[in-house]
């Protein structure tokens, strides 16, 4: 049976974006082997929590939303832009679930950002001017590298021909679509990709277990592997095991899990 991967929508009012969008998202689980299940963001609580049980892991989308900066304590500045309350309500049940579970988490852009403020994190809310343009977009294929940590779960994933080491990283193309990052990382998260012309961090990983870094599989990229997903080897190993750990993934009891609802 294909694992059921949880994709929630990624706004609850843009429905271009939404159908531009999460299609992205299904067809990179698909051919990974996952089953994608939209999840609704207009739903009760109740029924949400009904489709998450059916699922085995979660994917966390990009959004052209801003998490609400009041979460980590921020005030908002002109920059940022507005919060999509129901889009995060969505995401806190999901990663509540997951962690819960230690279902397998992919969070990407938006996912990643979102995922850090629950884990207790701070977002850096407008990336001032650059050497690197991080709001590239779409349509720019390769927009800058990251400079991978050798020993890390990213650094096991990518393939060393498409990132070769330089200066003892990992150098791999990316593409960039975000104005926001990653500021101080949150409980259990650990730094394992940067921009090495600016340091913005481009990926994060770690479940919850100290003791146990391997029980949980959580892994965080700034950067949008489903939209190069055909072109980058990189891109589609990160799916595909993914889909390995959401297929390996067994229920366990919730009165194990080191982290208690928030």
């Amino acid at each position: 049976m294909k694992p059921r991967i949880a994709i929630p929508v990624p706004t609850t009012s843009n429905l271009e974006y939404n159908q531009r969008a999460w299609p992205q998202y299904a067809e990179a689980i698909t051919r990974a082997g996952g089953e994608p299940v939209a999840i609704p963001l207009d739903a009760s609580p109740r029924e949400t929590a009904d489709i998450i049980n059916t699922c085995h892991g979660v994917l966390l989308p990009g959004s052209p939303a801003d998490v609400n900066p009041h979460k980590y304590g921020h005030e908002p500045i002109p920059e940022c832009n507005p919060a999509d309350p129901g889009r995060e309500n969505v995401d806190e049940l999901l990663i509540q679930d997951a962690h819960n579970l230690y279902k397998p988490i992919l969070a990407i852009c938006f996912g990643v950002q979102s995922l850090n403020v629950w884990r207790g994190g701070t977002l850096v809310q407008d990336l001032a001017p650059m050497p690197v343009n991080h709001p590239a977009g779409k349509t720019v294929a390769v927009a800058h590298t990251a400079a991978v940590a050798p020993q890390s779960l990213l650094g096991e994933i990518v393939p060393k021909d498409e990132a070769p080491e330089e200066d003892g990283f990992l150098r791999l193309p990316i593409n960039s679509s975000h104005h926001q990052a990653i500021g101080i990382p949150g409980d259990g998260l650990r730094v394992t990709a940067r921009c090495p012309q600016d340091a913005v961090i481009e990926a994060v990983e770690g479940g919850q277990d100290p003791h146990d870094p391997k029980a949980h599989f959580v892994l965080g990229v700034q950067w949008h592997p489903e939209r190069s997903y055909e072109i980058s080897a990189a891109s589609r190993a990160i799916f595909e095991r993914f889909i390995a750990e959401a297929t390996a993934w067994k229920p366990r009891a919730i009165h194990t899990s080191v982290v208690q609802s928030r």
